[in-house]
C-alpha cells in the first residue's frame, strides 16, 4: 500500500520525530494523557472472581483472564474505564494492550502503567505507543541489572513528547490502523494455519513411510504389537536392541569442569536439542594422556538422544553428531547409538524423531520433576524393520520430501516476519504523520 506523505511539515523542535505535519500540536504527553494509580490490597479481593491483566497472559494472549483471588498474594491495580496498560518491564517487549472493566472486578499487574486518554482518542494512544518510535524511546530510558530484567521509570511512560493531530484526525488514524492491522493479522493467522498444516502433513509422511514402506500395493501383516498395526509382509517386527549398542555417558564430576576452550567440550542434555547439536552453553574437560576416556570421545555420524526431557514442544530431542561437534566426550543423562550394518542410521532416526517414539514411550515415562528414559528402555523398543536397500530408500525418500515441506515452513515463516515488520511500520508511520491516511479512510 502507497500512501502519500501530507501536503506541508514543520519541524518538532524534538530530535528523534523530526518534522512533523503543520497542524499537529507537538506536546509533552503528560498534559494529553494521565497515569491511573488506584490499588487494592490482596485481603480486598481475596474470595472474589475477578478479571485479571497479568504480564504473562498479555504475552500470551492480548488480554487478561478470569482468575480466583485467592490465588493472587500481590497488590493490584484497579482498572474502572477504558485505559491503554503499558508493561514497565522489559519494554522491549512491548507488553501493551486496551484494557477494558469487564463486569467482575477488573484488576491489572502493578507493572504495568495504566494511561488514561484524557485529552486524545484512546485508539490513537494505544497505536502511539505501540509504535517503534516510542518502544525505542523507551527501551533509551530502561533502568536494568541485567539485559533479561530491565524497567522503565513509570514517569517516561506518561511523559514524554510527541506531535498530537486533531482529535478528528486520531479517530480516523486509529480506525484506518484498525481496519489494516486486523487485515495484516488474518493474513498472519493464515500463514501459521498453513505452517501448522505442513507440520502436521510431514509427521504424518513420515509416520506412514516408517511403518508401511514407500509401495501403497505391498501386501500387509499384522506386526503383533498393537499400538505399531499392519506391517509391510516382507519386514520384521522386533526389539531395536538386537540392532544396536547403546553407550551411555560417563559421570564427569562438575567440579572438574573449565570454560577452557583449548580443552574437550563435554556433551550434556542441555546440548542436544530436536535434530541439532546446540552449543550455546559449554563446558570443557581438560585430558590427560591415558586417561581411559577414549571410550567416550563421540564420532561423527553417532546418533545421540538427551535422556532427561526427550521430547519437548518443538520435538524429540535426537541428534546426530557432525564433524563441526568434534572433539567432544558423552556426558551421563546422554546416551550415544552405534548401529549394526542391518540398520540403516537415517532411517532409524526417521523412527526416533517421530510419533512412533513419543507414543511408545509416554505411557512408561519415569521421573516426575525431570521425565527420563533409560538405555533398558530403549532396548526394548520393538520397530518395523524393512530390508537395508529399503531402508535406504525411505530414508532418502523422507530426506527428499520433508526438506520440500522444511522450505514452504520457512517460506511462511519469513512471510509472517515480513508482516509483522510492516505491521509495526504502518503503526509508526501513520501516528507520527510520516503518511497521510485521511483520504484512504475517506474512500472506505
Amino acid at each position: 500500500m502507497k500512501l502519500p506523505a501530507y501536503p506541508k511539515y514543520k519541524p518538532s523542535g524534538v530530535e528523534w520525530l523530526g518534522d512533523v505535519p503543520e497542524k499537529w500540536e507537538v506536546k509533552r504527553s503528560d498534559a494529553i494523557v494521565s497515569a491511573d494509580r488506584s490499588q487494592l490490597a490482596p485481603e480486598a479481593f481475596a474470595d472474589r472472581e475477578v478479571y485479571h491483566y497479568s504480564i504473562p497472559v498479555v504475552q500470551e494472549t492480548g488480554a487478561g483472564q478470569i482468575e480466583n483471588g485467592d490465588s493472587i498474594a500481590s497488590a493490584k491495580q484497579v482498572i474502572k474505564k477504558p485505559v491503554v496498560l503499558v508493561s514497565k518491564l522489559n519494554p522491549r517487549k512491548a507488553t501493551i494492550c486496551l484494557a477494558k472493566p469487564q463486569p467482575i472486578l477488573t484488576l491489572c499487574s502493578t507493572e504495568f502503567v495504566a494511561l488514561n486518554a484524557d485529552n486524545c482518542e484512546l485508539g490513537f494512544l494505544e497505536y502511539l505507543t505501540r509504535s517503534e518510535l516510542f518502544r525505542q524511546g523507551l527501551d533509551s530510558k530502561v533502568q536494568s541489572v541485567t539485559r533479561s530484567h530491565q524497567r522503565a521509570n513509570p514517569a517516561d511512560i506518561y511523559k514524554f513528547w510527541n506531535a498530537w493531530p486533531p482529535r478528528e484526525e486520531q479517530r480516523i488514524i486509529a480506525d484506518f490502523l484498525n481496519r489494516e492491522t486486523a487485515r495484516l493479522d488474518a493474513l498472519v493467522t493464515k500463514k501459521k494455519q498453513l505452517i501448522e498444516r505442513l507440520k502436521e502433513k510431514r509427521t504424518a509422511l513420515i509416520s506412514r513411510t516408517v511403518t508401511r514402506g514407500l509401495n501403497p500395493k505391498t501386501k500387509l501383516k499384522s506386526s503383533g504389537i498393537a499400538w505399531l498395526g499392519d506391517i509391510p509382509e516382507h519386514w520384521k517386527a522386533t526389539k531395536v536392541g538386537y540392532y544396536i549398542s547403546i553407550l551411555s555417558g560417563f559421570a564427569f564430576p562438575s567440579a572438574g569442569f573449565t570454560h577452557d576452550d583449548s580443552d574437550t567440550r563435554l556433551l550434556r542434555g542441555i546440548n542436544v536439542g530436536v535434530s541439532e547439536i546446540k552449543w550455546d552453553e559449554v563446558v570443557y574437560w581438560s585430558r590427560s594422556v591415558g586417561d581411559g576416556l577414549d571410550v567416550f570421545e563421540l564420532e561423527a555420524g553417532t546418533l545421540v538422544i538427551g535422556m532427561d526431557r526427550p521430547w519437548i514442544s518443538e520435538g524429540v530431542r535426537v541428534a546426530i553428531i557432525t564433524e563441526k561437534d568434534l572433539p567432544c566426550l558423552l556426558l551421563q543423562r546422554v546416551t550415544a547409538i552405534k548401529l549394526s550394518k542391518h540398520l540403516y542410521r537415517d532411517y532409524f532416526f526417521r523412527i526416533l524423531t517421530s510419533p512412533i517414539f513419543v507414543d511408545y514411550f509416554t505411557p512408561d515415562m519415569t521421573g516426575v520433576s525431570v521425565p527420563h528414559i533409560s538405555p533398558e528402555q530403549i532396548n526394548n523398543f520393538p520397530i518395523p524393520i524393512p530390508p537395508v536397500s529399503e531402508q535406504i530408500a525411505i530414508a532418502e525418500f523422507l530426506n527428499r520430501e520433508t526438506v520440500k515441506i522444511d522450505r514452504m515452513v520457512e517460506k511462511a515463516e519469513l512471510a509472517i516476519i515480513r508482516l509483522q515488520e510492516y505491521r509495526i511500520a504502518l503503526i509508526t508511520a501513520a501516528v507520527t504523520g510520516k503518511i497521510d491516511v485521511r483520504k484512504e479512510s475517506h474512500g472506505k
